[in-house]
């Protein structure tokens, strides 16, 4: 049933352009960046599926969350999350890739992304970042503020989605963006760094991500689909600096933490190491720490 939606889709989506190649001026769907974004991809069907998700990523999104993620099969999570997925980053490792000054073409990450497809990070230094609305709030009754928080990142995906979205995005300066990341992370939303087969087949966003609305949590923690890698860190904690408050157990966004009368437990096969409780910790008792066993960090200051 999924595959005939697709399928149908898709034919839309092919007559759709075939009549506005005459017209897009006129209707505003194909703009300048729109054949250079198709022709980077490849003119295939994964083309066309990341014109419809750039194009109406709200739209594209709420029929993901709220009509079909409920009725996702276990075999196809798995199919899914290989093909759309993120991998959770520090605050200092998201900062790293908007400050970046060197071009980094790396690809085969599958020892920091362990899926088989999108496995490319491409920047060009400094990168172009544009700040867009997130998705997963607009889909939500009540989301949580602001909304205009997710990063797409590097060309040819700013332009496309700053000409075809050009009322719920804007282009960030290297400053701008950095201030958007430090905002969020003290907000307690975590960063994560998205790859997607639809957006050129490699890495294209990075999202800052709440657990009320986050599609991708919601998909792992209630759904079983592994949308999400570790960071390849994960907390921990110094028991004589905590004071039972439970901030940190009420912040993380994965549930990996609870308490008791007398201490804060971790799961660790839950905790993703995002450090959201380390920022939201008031007597600074819960650090990150490296587990090789929790997969490589993704630090473009050490793939440069």
């Amino acid at each position: 049933m999924l595959i005939t939606i697709i399928l149908l889709v898709v034919g839309v989506v092919l007559v759709l352009l075939a009549g506005l190649w005459l017209f897009g001026e006129r209707w505003r769907l194909l703009r300048p960046s729109t054949l250079r974004t198709l022709r980077e991809s490849g003119f295939g069907v994964n083309a066309l599926h990341g014109y419809v998700y750039g194009r109406w990523t709200n739209q594209y999104a709420g029929v993901l969350l709220n009509h079909l993620l409920p009725h996702i099969k276990p075999g196809f999570g798995k199919w899914f999350s290989d093909h759309y997925h993120g991998k959770v980053l520090t605050q200092e490792e998201a900062e790293a890739i908007i400050a970046n000054h060197k071009d980094i073409p790396r690809r085969d990450l599958e020892q920091i992304i362990p899926y088989p497809v999108a496995r490319d990070l491409v920047l060009q230094g400094p990168p172009d970042v544009a700040a867009y609305e997130c998705c997963c709030r607009h889909a939500r009754a009540t989301p949580c503020q602001p909304t205009q928080v997710c990063m797409v990142v590097g060309q040819p995906v700013v332009d496309f989605i700053l000409e075809h979205n050009p009322h719920s995005s804007r282009r960030l300066t290297q400053a701008e963006a950095l201030d958007l990341l430090r905002a969020e992370h003290e907000r307690g939303h975590l960063h994560s760094a998205w790859f997607k087969d639809a957006m050129l087949n490699r890495f294209y966003a990075i999202c800052n991500c709440c657990k009320c609305c986050c599609g991708g949590i919601e998909a792992m923690s209630r759904y079983g689909v592994p949308m999400m890698a570790s960071s390849g860190y994960v907390t921990a904690l110094e028991r004589e600096l905590c004071n039972l408050c439970g901030a940190c157990v009420d912040a993380c966004p994965f549930n990996a933490l609870s308490m008791d009368d007398s201490t804060v437990e971790r799961s660790w096969e839950l905790c993703m190491g995002c450090g959201v409780c380390v920022e939201k910790c008031p007597t600074q008792a819960m650090t990150l720490v490296r587990d090789e066993k929790k997969g490589i960090p993704l630090d473009v200051r050490l793939l440069a």
